[in-house]
């Protein structure tokens, strides 16, 4: 199974600038060891199970309270499919195979 997450999580309280938060949660994301890609907007994991992906999330949002966080905004997707794996990068050649390079 191929459990893609896309996630941002970061505090509302404090000042407009969150990247010292944000590099928290992203050190929670590369120290459990899957397979992630940053982007300005968002992070996406990939996971083999839904349980890993789900006690991540759990992970990040502790970090964001130690930190001493009062509120805490997080949109996350999931895209779940049985039978797949590498789609982090598979989805990404797909579309490339197709048109050429779309990143820069």
């Amino acid at each position: 199974m191929s459990v893609l997450l896309q996630m941002a999580m970061f505090p509302t309280d404090g000042s407009e600038s969150k990247s010292e938060y944000v590099a928290e949660v992203i050190k929670v994301i590369r120290d459990s060891g899957v397979s992630y890609q940053l982007t300005p907007m968002a992070t996406i994991i990939e996971t083999e199970e839904l349980s890993k992906a789900l006690e991540i999330i759990q992970k990040c949002y502790d970090t964001l309270d130690k930190l001493g966080c009062n509120r805490v905004y997080s949109p996350i997707t999931f895209d779940i499919r049985k039978g797949h794996s590498n789609r982090l990068k598979g989805k990404v050649q797909s579309i490339e195979n197709k048109i050429g390079e779309v990143s820069k």
